[in-house]
């Protein structure tokens, strides 16, 4: 049987324990005060991010746990996983919500519940692949900055003591509109830092996570299709269970404003072809490399289900929004490498006060209020709020590629 956890840990990680457990045992006693016992609200928790940050937390014991995400599948095997687990601690109160989290009714279990002690918000859409044309664009925006607004507003009204938003590298020196609505969110949040706690994470891309690239060659191999990637894109990665645990703490041990990431060197990087020389060689074949996504789906066409041979195809990246590298933090920003052992903290970065965030959104929902608004006004309007923005349209997206 194909051991996923084992394969990250050997061939993507290289970690056989976490990069994260040491600075959890050395605040164990802080973890523990600030989370057994209290109200735990967590938006987006079926994904792999939000999952792992609802497992890490129950480990500390929280009073309850209410779960809200419109994936009811997702959520549902949360459940199953959460009390399939051994030694995991479930308290009796662990309430999943198949809803959106800028419905009425979630507004209605929030003063219902008078708030949480603890709010973790991981609702996104998360792909670069998510910038096509000026539909997904304008839906991208609308879940990462706008719907996130409305809950900030919505928590002023019973604040938390921790508020955590999850972040993306991307956001640092953004490239594409994802990485760009990211920043905004950072922005966003810190302006309601005044109202309560907030922190945030960027980190790298989460190994296996659910629709990524890697997570893909299970369902391709699963339908004897052929396997795909990018043989020049090199990426920091953690574990699932790495994503969760920097998520608590940041969530918990962040002052308010912090943007924490993972200490990794550029040593680290791996492209997305290497993984998959590794991971098709895991799985008990042998790799054969086709020129072009043609002769590769002709090549898994004709294979039988017993060949010990398998096509990939490899390529250069050349959709818009791809970063050939990956960073943490900008020029300008004030870093601490020193605080925790495999933890960087951004301490202080640009920030806007809300009435420059509010004359944005006015702006940017004006924009989408135009029947006729192109892609090419919202990334104007987007440049204005984030100079730095570089972005290049290049004519082809990700979901031209296999």
């Amino acid at each position: 049987m194909f051991n996923l956890e084992k394969f990250i840990a050997d061939s993507v990680t290289s970690r056989p324990v976490s990069m994260f457990a040491a600075d959890i045992e050395e605040n164990k006693e802080v973890l523990t005060s600030e989370i057994k016992d209290k109200t735990v609200c967590v938006i987006g928790g079926a994904g792999s991010i939000g999952s792992s940050f609802i497992k890490v937390i129950l480990r500390f014991e929280p009073k309850s746990v209410v779960v809200v995400d419109l994936n009811e599948n997702g959520l549902a095997e949360l459940v199953r996983d959460v009390r399939s687990t051994e030694g995991l601690f479930c308290p009796d109160e662990f309430r999943c919500y198949t809803l959106n989290f800028a419905d009425p009714i979630f507004e209605r279990i929030l003063h219902e519940e008078k708030g949480f002690d603890i709010v973790a918000n991981f609702s996104a859409h998360k792909h670069v692949r998510s910038e096509k044309d000026k539909y997904t664009v304008q839906a991208l925006i609308e879940n990462n900055d706008i719907k996130a607004k409305k809950l900030m507003d919505l928590l002023c009204v019973y604040p938390p003591k921790h508020f955590f938003c999850v972040s993306t590298d991307k956001a640092a020196n953004p490239v594409n509109i994802m990485g760009a609505s990211k920043r905004i969110m950072e922005d966003l949040v810190m302006a309601y830092n005044t109202h309560f706690k907030v922190t945030t994470a960027r980190f790298a891309n989460v190994a296996f996570s659910n629709g990524s690239l890697p997570d893909g060659w299970i369902h391709r191999l699963q339908k004897k299709q052929p396997l795909a990637a990018p043989s020049d894109v090199k990426r920091y990665f953690v574990s699932p269970a790495e994503s969760g645990q920097i998520c608590m703490l940041a969530c918990i041990l962040g002052n308010g404003g912090e943007v924490f990431f993972p200490k990794l060197g550029e040593d680290q990087m791996l492209t997305f072809s290497a993984i998959c020389n590794d991971f098709v060689k895991a799985e008990g074949f042998t790799r054969v490399e086709c020129k072009n996504d043609s002769e590769a789906k002709q090549y898994a066409a004709n294979m039988s289900y017993e060949s010990e041979t398998y096509p990939v195809v490899y390529f250069k990246s050349d959709t818009t929004g791809e970063k050939a590298y990956e960073e943490f933090y900008a020029s300008g920003e004030k870093v601490n490498m020193d605080r925790f052992m495999a933890l960087g903290v951004v301490e202080e970065t640009t920030r806007r006060n809300m009435t420059e965030v509010n004359d944005f959104f006015v702006e940017l929902e004006s924009v989408f209020a135009s029947p006729d608004f192109t892609k090419a006004q919202v990334v104007e309007s987007i440049k204005k709020f984030i100079p730095n923005f570089e972005h290049e349209e290049k004519g082809k997206n990700l979901d031209q590629k296999m």
